[in-house]
């Protein structure tokens, strides 16, 4: 039976790990909140001290961080994963992360025979078992871990080389925290305008509308009822936003859109709101017209 190593018990990672429990994976973990590492070993998961210690005991390790930063510093250093790894083995990086840190990353293991893949996840923490994921690598290396995955995710796609995983991610980011935007400002408006935010958005979900997404009908409803219990939270998509914007700069591409959405985050962030949902962004338009309630 394959031995799986999860560097980052998040939101993420918990989910993981249990169907990799449920299907008699025997399953390694390692992260820097203690009580994290503590749930997962009561789920059945068994702690390593550090990420070197979890890449000597799996075949297949996992990183699921929040970004560039958290995966260099666990898979760099002494006791990082790529002092641990060896020959035959593979990483997979699930992290929203930028193509250029995976293209570094999958450099330095090759040097030692070991695998690479971006494996970025699309989907919420409750449909693991369902994700699809965009997979940059080789085919061969995707052809060695591809029963794992098939643990948490329904659609696997190899979609290029090292990076190409990580692109599909922050793009798919980036369309995320437009239509967030665009939802915050077309609700705040309509009122201004005179129209209940809730006719709006009852008129424009029941359409068949081309503009209708699952995110618009996922906000509507917590903007209207005022519900800023975060599912994904302003600061998350900032951050998100953030690294697609410095992926732009490293190629001179202009983000005539992103950076305007951006600017709507800066402003919920600096008011205190960046760990509410990010529905709650609809606040700063009531903030500037002074409606706020």
């Amino acid at each position: 039976m394959v031995k799986v190593g999860i560097v980052g018990i998040g939101s993420m990672g918990i989910v993981m790990l249990k169907k990799f429990v449920e299907v008699g994976y025997e399953v390694f973990v390692n992260d820097i909140n203690i009580k994290s590492v503590e749930k997962a070993v009561e789920l059945g998961a068994k702690s390593s001290a550090t990420p070197k210690e979890l890449a000597k005991k799996a075949d297949v390790i996992i990183i699921i961080l929040p970004g560039p930063s958290q995966v260099l510093s666990v898979f760099k250093g002494e006791n990082g994963l790529l002092e641990g790894g060896e020959a035959g083995k593979v990483f997979i990086d699930m992290s929203t992360v930028d193509p250029f840190t995976t293209q570094k990353n999958k450099k330095q293991a090759k040097n030692k025979n070991i695998g690479y893949l971006d494996a970025p996840i699309l989907g919420r923490p409750q449909m693991c078992g369902k994700w699809t994921l965009p997979v940059g690598g080789t085919k061969k290396d995707l052809e060695k871990v591809k029963t794992v995955f098939d643990v948490v995710a329904d659609e696997i796609i190899h979609v290029g080389s090292s990076g190409s995983g990580n692109i599909i991610k922050v793009l798919n980011n980036l369309m995320f925290g437009a239509i967030n935007s665009i939802t915050a400002e077309i609700m705040a408006f309509s009122q201004e305008l005179g129209m209940e935010a809730e006719t709006l958005y009852n008129t424009i979900a029941d359409s068949g509308a081309a503009s209708i997404s699952g995110l618009f009908q996922e906000l509507g409803p917590k903007i209207i009822n005022r519900d800023f219990q975060p599912t994904v939270t302003t600061d998350v998509i900032h951050e998100n936003l953030k690294l697609g914007i410095d992926m732009a700069k490293e190629i001179d591409f202009p983000m005539l859109v992103t950076e305007s959405n951006q600017k709507v985050n800066e402003i919920a962030r600096a008011k205190g709101w960046g760990k509410l949902d990010s529905s709650s962004t609809i606040k700063v338009y009531e903030n500037l017209i002074k409606k706020e309630n």
